[in-house]
This record gives structure tokens, sequence and C-alpha cells, in this order.
């Protein structure tokens, strides 16, 4: 039964700090209490467990456009984080697990700044019939958390444009995200602010629970095994090497014969390349074929290699603009 509860809220916007943050809260929250952490990540694609980078997010368009791609620990579908954006955490036990009850919390918190929402299945929650927060859950040894977010001014169009999916024929298993028409909370409620949030979700919490809330500080122990997570956390093989393989597929005719690349990937990595191509050159194929096996499944990865092994020729030219037409 919870006793007490607590509040952790986040000052920096690093994604990768910030889940570590969130995995060390879960590891050391105590019995019979409940931590609500607040937290926001600045240009971010958060990913679920289970899903595919590139089959979720234009991951050379966020990459360069100084975004960043982190994977958490929960299952579900890819979500956009900004400065437009509120995160927040329920961390428990698993006896002391009440999904209505948090839940409650976030419906109170709208409903004081005069916002109706509803629950929609089991992940979602809406306004005006449009969706404004996405939730996953997770358990590990004893403890759960949920957690999600609460969209208040996020910019739409980098989320529609990172979170559409790439043009290449990519087949891959795993978890695939639903899209849902979504809103801003700000567009229902116009003086809304992120700080105003922040308070009523603090308010709404004590209030749900009929408890008094204090505030969590971190010592020096603390924050040092947070950096040690957030290392995990943001490596490139957690991100971006999803555990099951897939296979992708691109095409194109130029003016001195047509190409196809077949590629299958696992772990983030091409482990086959099978190109077949009708182009006078009776090694290019071949040539390609060992450029790519073995390379690192990202845009930029696959045109070094291939400009190292060709020397940058015209067909090197027309391949690497066409897989930079897949925005991957």
């Amino acid at each position: 039964m919870i006793s007490k509860i607590a509040v952790f809220e986040a000052t920096g916007t690093d994604p990768h700090y910030n889940i570590a943050t969130e995995k060390y809260l879960l590891q050391h929250v105590e019995k019979n209490q409940c931590i609500l952490y607040l937290w926001q990540n600045k240009n971010t694609v958060v990913i679920g467990r289970n899903q595919n980078a590139w089959a979720e997010c234009r991951t050379t368009l966020l990459e360069e456009e100084g975004g960043k791609l982190a994977r958490r620990l929960s299952g579900g579908g890819a979500v956009f984080h900004d400065l437009g954006n509120l995160n927040f955490t329920f961390l428990m036990c698993d006896e002391d697990y009440d999904l209505d009850r948090q839940f409650e919390v976030i419906r109170v918190a709208c409903q004081n700044i005069g916002i109706p929402v509803e629950k929609s299945g089991r992940n979602d929650l809406l306004a005006d019939g449009k969706k404004f927060s996405g939730n996953a859950f997770y358990h590990s040894q004893g403890h759960a958390y949920h957690h999600g977010t609460l969209l208040v001014n996020a910019d739409m169009d980098k989320l529609s444009r990172y979170l559409t999916p790439p043009k290449a024929k990519l087949e891959a298993k795993g978890v695939s995200s639903v899209r849902s028409r979504v809103t801003n909370l700000k567009d229902l409620c116009p003086e809304l602010t992120i700080p105003m949030l922040r308070e009523q979700m603090r308010q709404a919490f004590e209030t749900v629970y009929g408890l008094s809330s204090e505030t969590i500080s971190l010592s020096g122990d603390a924050i040092a095994e947070i950096e040690k997570s957030k290392l995990e956390l943001s490596d490139w093989q957690w991100c971006y090497g999803p555990r099951l393989p897939f296979s992708f597929t691109c095409e194109e005719r130029f003016s001195w014969g047509s190409i196809t690349l077949q590629l299958q990937v696992e772990g983030g990595y091409i482990t086959t390349a099978n190109v077949y191509s009708d182009a006078m050159e009776w090694d290019l194929a071949e040539t390609v074929s060992d450029a790519l096996t073995g390379c690192r499944f990202t845009t930029l990865d696959m045109q070094k290699v291939l400009k190292s092994m060709m020397q940058n020729t015209p067909a090197c030219k027309d391949i690497c603009q066409m897989l930079e037409k897949q925005e991957l």
C-alpha cells in the first residue's frame, strides 16, 4: 500500500541521461513508495524496446537536424519528444502498481486546467478525440513503471517528418507503431505552459494519493551510477541494432544500367548483400556486395565504404544518391 510519494524533476534534456535516470529510480524505489518523475528531451525520437529504428523513423534526417534516437526499456511504439512535450513516469513496487490510479493523476491534472480527457484502449489518452498522451509499461525484478508523453506545444511538423516510415521496402519483425491523430493540449488551453502542467501534475499526484509529496535529490553515487547506465543506453548497438534480423530492398535504373540491392541486416550490420545489375561492368555487383557486407546499416556508412572501394565513379555516385533517397 502506498504510504509515501515523491517527485523528481529532471533539469537536463539529454534523452539517454534521462532514460538512465528513469532506470535508476526504478531500481531504487522503496517499498510502499510511488515516485513521479517529470522530464523532457530535446529533439528526440524514442522507440520501444522491440522496435526497428529504420522502420519507425527517418534516422538520417533526425541526425542531420541535430536530433537523437533513443531506445527505452519498455515496449510500445515510437514517440517524438521536444521541449513542447512533458514526459512523466510513475515508479513503484509491483504490489503497488495501479494503472487506473496512475491514469487518474493525469485526468485530474488535465481537468484542473479545463481539459476533459478519456482513455483509449490500454495505451492512449485523448482530448477532443485526438491523442495527446501515449503510454508504455515495464516490470523488472519486483519493480514497475508506467510512463508516457504529454503533448503541450510539440512541433507537429517534426513529429510528422521524423515518424514517417522510410520509402524503401523494409521487411522487419518486431513491434510496429500504430499512427494516430494527435493534438497539443495548448490548442485546447492556449494559456497552458510546461511549468503550469508540471505543477498541475504534482498537485494531482498529491490529490489522487491523498499524501504530501517529497522532493527527491540525487547523491554523488547516484549520479555516477546514472552516468554509467547512460553509456550503455546511448551505445549505437543498443539504440539502432535491433535484435531481430530484417531485410532491405531498393532498386533503380541509371544510364549505365539497373541495380537492385537486397540486404539482410542483423544487430544493425549488413550480414548479406545480394546485388543484381545489368551493367556492362561485369564486376560491379560483386564490388558493391563486398563493400556493403559487414557495413553498419546507415546511409553515411554505406556511402563511405562504396566510395572507398569504387573510387567515387559515376556508378558509385548514382548508387549513393539512390541510398539517400530511401530516407533511412
